[in-house]
């Protein structure tokens, strides 16, 4: 049996990731990449995250290392038969704060300077108050955290839970107007057209027209979710 569940993030501070980084300016895309969902809501200081993946691998209370090892972290997701979607924005706005800094190699590799050369950038960050969908797939009920932390920032966000109608599949082409993570979804579905928005580590599609198997609900219209989809890695 599955059960899916419609989830709702509202940001109680600005959330900042640099999305793309043009010149001076790191800017935040209005997405969630489903990684980063992944560790805030089932591997970081979660009630479950010791079924999910071994405590000696989480990082629930340390991080000993700034190395991302998503397949090792993620693959036991797929055993545990649950998948998070990323997030699109439902309503946001956007705040652009700069900051400076000056030459500190004196400070970190005891080096004598007489130069102090101030710079600065720009953030482009998603203000508070904004809020984001996704969707949680599992094969059995699960209790989800109320609160999370998200971004470089470890900002402050509420997560609402809304479970959906029991999921009929049909089969056919359809169209998903939520974002998709392409290494996840392109083996089980003939993908046909998308839009492409490039954010590290793996871009992320959305408009996509597809055909194959998907999800469809009684009494809400024009939400498709395709079926069987999992955490696939580059080679």
């Amino acid at each position: 049996m599955v059960f899916i569940s419609r989830c709702q993030i509202e940001l109680h501070d600005s959330l900042y990731y640099a999305t793309r980084e043009i010149g001076r300016l790191y800017e935040t895309e209005a997405l969630i990449h489903n990684y980063a969902l992944c560790y805030a809501l089932l591997l970081v200081d979660s009630q479950i995250y010791s079924t999910t993946v071994a405590e000696e691998h989480s990082y629930r209370y340390f991080c000993p290392e700034q190395v991302p090892k998503y397949e090792e972290h993620l693959t036991p997701l797929n055993q545990q038969g649950i998948y998070v979607t990323p997030a699109r924005s439902l309503n946001h706005s956007s705040i652009l704060n700069t900051w400076k800094y000056a030459n500190n190699n004196y400070h970190v590799e005891m080096e004598k300077t007489q130069k102090n050369i101030p710079s600065f950038g720009r953030a482009k960050e998603i203000a508070a108050e904004s809020k984001f969908e996704f969707f949680v797939i599992s094969q059995k009920e699960l209790k989800l955290t109320k609160w999370i932390r998200l971004g470089k920032w470890m900002s402050k966000a509420e997560v609402t839970v809304e479970p959906l109608p029991k999921p009929k599949i049909a089969e056919g082409i359809f169209t998903c107007t939520h974002p998709l993570n392409p290494l996840d979804v392109m083996f089980t579905n003939q993908v046909m057209s998308y839009d492409v928005v490039n954010m590290p580590p793996v871009s992320l599609i959305q408009n996509v027209q597809m055909r194959g198997q998907y999800y469809q609900f009684d009494g809400i219209q024009n939400l498709k979710i395709p079926v069987r989809m999992e955490y696939r890695f580059r080679n």
